[in-house]
C-alpha cells in the first residue's frame, strides 16, 4: 500500500505536501466561514460567487497551462506557483488582522488564487509521474489523495478552532507559513533520480495537438464528461456542509468544519483502498459514481446533524475513489509527452465546472434549501453513472446476460459470479460493427474485459 514512500523523492515530496495540505485546508474553511457569516448574512450565493471566481482561471487558461507543464522544469515551475499562493495568503491574513478586508477584496483573491492553482494544478500532476517509476503510478496517486484527504481531515477541524479562539486572520497566516514545507521539499529533492519526462519543444500547433489528442480518444472523453458532471454539481462540498451547519442545524464554526473533517474521513479511507488497487478499473469508475449519487440522497434526508455527519463518512470515500481511479486513469493511458496538457484540460473540466455549478447549488440553497441542493449533487453521481453505461453498451458493445445455474459454463469455472447471482459479461456485437475483422472484433472484447477488470478470456460473442 505504501510502495511509493520507499523511494527518497516521492517521501520528500508526500511530507511537504502534506503539510501545505493542511494549511490550504484550513485556508478554505476559514474563506467560506469569511464570506458566509463576517462578510455577508448566511449568503450561499456569495459564496457560490467566490468559489466560481477562484475555479474559472483552470478552464479559461487551458491553452497554454498544459503546455507550460510540457515545456519547462516542473520542479521549478512548482516552486513559483507555491511562492505565489503563500504570499496570496498572507496578504489576505494581513487584510483580515487590519479589519480592512471588503467582499470585493475576497473576490480579487479568490481569482489571483485560481490564476496560481491553473498553472500549479497541471505541473503537480504531471510531476507526480516523475517522482516515481511507471509501476508505482497508480500507488503514488492514490497516496496523494491520502496526503490531500488527511489534511482535509485534520485542517478544517483546526481551522474550526482557531476561527472561534484567534480569528480568520491567523488561519490565514498559518497558511502563508504552511507552503514554506513544500518549498524545502522540493529544494532538496534529488534532481539525478526524478524519471524525467521529455520535454516538448516549441512547436505550431502544440495546444491543438492536446486537443486533437483527448477528441480521438473515446475513453477519455467519459472519464472527463463524468468528472465534469459530479464535480460542477456535485463536489460543492463547501456549499453543503456550510449551509447544512447554519441553516438547518445552527452550529458555528467548529460544526462546519467538523463537517468537513468527516467528508474527510472518508475520502482518506477511500484513498487508501484506492491505493490497493494495482490499475484502475471502469466497473470501480462506474460502481463509485452511483455510490455518490446514492450516499448524497440519504445524507439529504438525515433529520439530525450526527446522523448527517456519519452519513458524509460514505459521501467522501465514494468521492474520492471516483477522482482517484478517474485520475489514475488518465495518467496511465496518456503518452508521456502529452501528459501536461492531458492533465490541463482534466484538471480544467474537474475544477472549470465549478464556475458554473456554484452559483447554481449556491442559489438553489438559498431559495429551496440546502437539502435540495444536495440533491442536485446526487443526480450528478447517478448522470455520471448512467455516461460511462451507455458508452459501454454502444461504443464497446457491452452485454451483460444472466447465466442459468445449469449452464456447462457455470461449472467448469469460466464465468465470473457478481453478488448473488451468476452472470456472463459478453460483448455482442450491433450491425454497426459487422464490417469489423476478426482481428478488430478479438482486440474489442479484450479491452472491453479489461474495462471491467476480467480476464481477457471471459469477454466472449455469445449469442442473446
Amino acid at each position: 500500500m505504501f510502495r511509493s514512500l520507499s523511494l527518497v523523492n516521492y517521501r520528500l515530496w508526500f511530507a511537504g505536501a502534506l503539510v501545505s495540505n493542511i494549511g490550504t485546508w484550513m485556508q478554505r474553511t476559514a474563506q467560506d466561514w469569511l464570506v458566509l457569516t463576517d462578510l455577508t448574512d448566511d449568503d450561499a450565493t456569495a459564496l457560490g460567487i467566490t468559489m466560481a471566481l477562484q475555479f474559472a482561471p483552470p478552464i479559461l487558461m487551458v491553452p497554454i497551462t498544459g503546455l507550460i507543464a510540457d515545456r519547462f522544469d516542473r520542479r521549478r515551475l512548482l516552486m513559483v506557483t507555491q511562492l505565489s499562493m503563500g504570499l496570496l495568503g498572507l496578504a489576505l491574513g494581513l487584510l483580515v488582522l487590519t479589519d480592512t478586508v471588503e467582499l470585493w477584496m475576497v473576490y480579487v483573491f479568490a481569482l489571483l488564487l485560481g490564476v496560481a492553482a491553473a498553472i500549479d494544478a497541471p505541473v503537480r500532476q504531471s510531476f507526480v509521474s516523475e517522482l516515481v517509476p511507471p509501476g508505482h503510478l497508480t500507488n503514488a496517486v492514490s497516496l496523494n489523495s491520502a496526503s490531500f484527504n488527511g489534511a482535509r481531515l485534520i485542517g478544517p477541524a483546526v481551522a474550526g478552532v482557531l476561527i472561534a479562539t484567534i480569528g480568520t486572520g491567523w488561519v490565514f497566516m498559518i497558511n502563508a507559513g504552511s507552503f514554506a514545507a513544500v518549498l524545502l521539499s522540493l529544494r532538496f529533492i534529488r534532481v539525478a533520480q526524478l524519471e524525467l519526462k521529455p520535454v516538448v519543444s516549441r512547436a505550431k500547433g502544440q495546444i491543438r495537438e492536446g486537443f486533437r489528442y483527448v477528441r480521438d480518444r473515446p475513453d477519455l472523453v467519459v472519464v472527463f464528461v463524468m468528472v465534469f458532471v459530479i464535480g460542477t454539481f456535485g463536489l460543492n462540498f463547501a456549499i453543503f456542509t456550510s449551509t447544512m451547519a447554519s441553516v438547518e442545524f445552527g452550529t458555528d464554526a467548529s460544526g462546519f468544519g467538523l463537517l468537513s473533517s468527516c467528508i474527510a474521513v472518508g475520502s482518506l479511507a477511500g484513498a487508501l483502498l484506492s491505493a490497493r488497487r494495482e490499475r484502475p478499473r471502469w466497473r470501480v469508475l462506474i460502481a463509485a459514481a452511483l455510490a455518490f449519487g446514492v450516499t448524497c440522497l440519504v445524507s439529504a434526508l438525515m433529520p439530525s446533524y450526527w446522523s448527517f455527519a456519519a452519513v458524509l463518512v460514505a459521501v467522501g470515500l465514494s468521492s474520492i475513489t471516483l477522482m482517484t481511479t478517474a485520475n489514475a486513469t488518465v495518467q496511465l493511458t496518456t503518452a508521456p509527452r502529452m501528459r501536461g496538457r492531458v492533465m490541463a484540460l482534466y484538471m480544467a473540466v474537474f475544477t472549470g465546472g465549478t464556475p458554473l455549478g456554484a452559483p447554481v447549488v449556491g442559489w438553489v440553497a438559498d431559495v429551496a434549501g440546502p437539502r435540495w441542493a444536495i440533491g442536485v449533487a446526487a443526480a450528478s453521481g447517478f448522470a455520471a453513472a448512467a455516461v460511462a453505461v451507455v458508452w459501454l453498451i454502444r461504443g464497446r458493445h457491452l452485454r451483460v446476460h444472466r447465466v442459468l445455474p445449469d449452464d456447462p459454463a457455470v461449472a467448469t469455472g469460466a464465468l465470473p459470479v457478481v453478488g448473488a447471482g451468476r452472470f456472463h459479461y459478453t460483448l455482442q456485437h450491433d450491425g454497426d460493427a459487422a464490417g469489423q475483422t476478426a482481428a478488430r472484433e478479438r482486440a474489442a472484447r479484450e479491452q472491453a474485459a479489461r474495462d471491467l477488470g476480467l480476464d481477457e478470456g471471459t469477454a466472449t460473442d455469445r449469442p442473446t
